[in-house]
């Protein structure tokens, strides 16, 4: 099993700027998947805002970042940032699901989505939120 937390930072509108710039400083790679790349337009005007994106890079450092829908609550200074756990196996995430949901305030269920064999979203009860998901390769169509 390999399990690895990854800090995952949350924009409203500028997470592709975010990112160029955080590959200007580290190197590394950066992939973006939109709104629209994954067929989850909620409203048109954030079509092209990032909904899933990092920058790895060959030294191991990982950061993850997206664009908070307008529909969704954002303040910068309450929900900065997500604590991304993601893991190989739906065994393995499930099991740290479990655990973390204890006390937890489910945001999305664990459960299959487009994107990942299994996400989800919570709240742990200390006020942290968690995105787990088991790792695959995005295929955009």
């Amino acid at each position: 099993m390999s399990v690895k937390a990854v800090t995952h930072l949350n924009f409203r509108g500028d997470a592709g700027e975010a990112l160029a710039f955080y590959r200007s400083v580290f190197g590394g790679d950066v992939a973006v998947v939109t709104y629209e790349d994954a067929g989850n337009v909620q409203d048109p005007a954030e079509a092209d805002q990032v909904m899933w994106g990092q920058v790895s890079t060959d030294s191991g450092l990982c950061v993850m970042a997206y664009d908070v829908p307008s529909n969704m609550p954002w303040n910068q200074g309450e929900n900065a940032f997500f604590v991304s756990l993601r893991g190989d196996t739906t065994d393995e995430i499930t099991e740290y699901w479990e655990k973390l949901s204890e006390g937890a305030t489910v945001l999305r269920s664990l459960a299959a989505a487009q994107w990942a064999p299994l996400y989800g979203m919570l709240r742990d009860r200390f006020g942290v939120t968690w995105v787990l998901d088991v790792v695959s390769e995005y295929g955009a169509s």
